[in-house]
């Protein structure tokens, strides 16, 4: 195993045993939960919001090292970003995870990086997503919510 392979495992191992964020939160703005059928991973998505920021986003449930460890890294690098940031962040974690992300774009994901070897097994791909999906849940949730369109959280209906 190269260095650098080992230090990403090592680091997909150090957040699977001490997830980062990892607790319920009372005053969230939205909720949602995920499922992933084809290994058992389930988990809560708690987000909290000022405007379009996301202020603070945790999460609970059980599942593999691999679905721990990117919620305990993705709830952390989320924190401070707006929808649109969030969303591009995803689209590049998830070209990462797939194989599709250019060697030279690995650095904009910072630790996120880390997941590099998931698309060495295409069947950890949902492992690895299954929070940025419910995350995205939540945040459509927080979207529909009352007085959400004031705050530049839904689109607006015509």
């Amino acid at each position: 195993m190269s260095g650098l392979s080992e230090l990403y495992q090592n680091v997909i191992l150090e957040h699977n045993r001490s997830p980062r964020n990892y607790r319920s939160m009372d005053d969230a703005d939205a909720t949602a939960e995920g499922h992933n059928p084809l290994c058992g991973d389930q988990l809560t998505v708690w987000l909290r919001l000022d405007g379009d920021v996301v202020r603070d986003v945790s999460f609970q449930g059980a599942g593999c090292a691999i679905s721990k460890a990117s919620a305990s890294l993705m709830t952390s690098a989320v924190k401070g970003k707006t929808r649109p940031e969030i969303e591009a962040l995803f689209a590049r974690f998830h070209r990462l995870v797939t194989g599709m992300l250019p060697a030279g774009e690995t650095e904009t994901l910072g630790k996120l990086a880390v997941f590099s070897g998931v698309s060495e097994f295409p069947v950890r791909v949902k492992c690895a997503t299954l929070s940025w999906h419910t995350l995205r849940q939540a945040m459509q949730a927080a979207g529909e919510r009352p007085g959400a369109e004031a705050e530049g959280l839904a689109e607006p209906r015509p």
